[in-house]
């Protein structure tokens, strides 16, 4: 059985989702519209054929617990795929323990996504990055591992390095680095300055990478043109510390998903394929 270690439901009846809602706004990504409608299990169980669990990430929802909530009800409905989810939370908010208590009564919630940094344009205008100056953050994010949860780590390169300081004072949280931490620049110097940072994060045990979302920045993208980035992140963390993740629907944007299991199967070597499409991701988040 595979595991997808990162992809997005949703359904626009249920649950209020601002970006997916906003009609003609371009994203760091790109044009949303196409995937501005409803995305539910069974089409993504039609897109991910050959796997058989999987892990929901947050994806932006006004309300971070009907999010939860309404994935935790997909969970019970669905009750041959394991199904796992991160949920948003907050953890500067003043009543974190609260809201995390609330979160933990969900029997799918494996951990938690706030993100630090999408796009350095994006992130200017959302000002996300200054989480990283907030000791409240910090503090939140050693609470998180005290729990048992995780935290995915979603930015880009230029904030490995005041990362990995407020990582020295949450050693003990486990942490999912999204889609190989976004390296944004795919020239040459671009990825070799991204590889040369990503050691900030490899040479931390706590931090696994998720091979996921290479699409979002290479709209046009190819095995070849990935290959870097998949070869860097298992040379520098090695296979049991990278998993597989489609990073569907929003990926579905530039190929199918058949596609994109194919590329990253011939870019991982056979030695390694049960790690990265199974074992990593289910020894990370509880699932079978």
């Amino acid at each position: 059985m595979r595991i997808d270690a990162h992809h997005h439901l949703w359904d626009l009846s249920a649950v209020r989702y601002p970006w997916l809602m906003a009609k003609g706004a371009r994203r760091f990504f790109g044009d949303p519209a196409p995937i501005q409608r409803d995305y539910l299990m069974d089409e993504f169980r039609r897109d991910a054929r050959g796997f058989g669990a999987s892990v929901h990430i947050q994806v932006g929802a006004e309300d971070g617990w009907a999010e939860a909530t309404w994935v935790q009800g997909v969970a019970e409905a669905n009750p041959g795929w394991p199904l796992a989810q991160v949920v948003f939370c907050d953890l500067t908010a003043p009543d974190l323990s609260r809201q995390l208590d609330r979160y933990q009564t969900l029997p799918s919630v494996r951990g938690v996504r706030q993100i630090v940094g999408r796009a350095p344009g994006e992130d200017a205008r959302t000002g996300t990055n200054a989480l990283l100056d907030d000791p409240r953050f910090a503090a939140g994010l050693r609470a998180v591992g005290e729990r048992g949860l995780s935290f995915d780590l979603q930015l880009i390169p230029e904030l490995y390095e005041r990362m990995a300081r407020v990582l020295d004072a949450a050693p003990g949280t486990a942490i999912a680095l999204c889609h190989a931490g976004s390296p944004h620049d795919r020239s040459p110097a671009g990825l070799r300055d991204w590889a040369s940072r990503l050691r900030l994060l490899s040479d931390r045990p706590q931090i696994t990478c998720k091979l996921s979302g290479l699409g979002m920045f290479d709209h046009d993208w190819s095995t070849e043109s990935i290959r870097p980035v998949v070869e860097t992140c298992l040379e520098q963390f090695g296979p049991d510390r990278c998993m597989f993740g489609s990073n569907f629907p929003v990926d579905s944007l530039y190929s199918d998903y058949a596609h994109v299991v194919a590329a990253y199967e011939s870019l991982v070597p056979e030695a390694a394929t049960f790690s990265v499409f199974h074992d990593t991701a289910a020894r990370f988040y509880a699932l079978p």
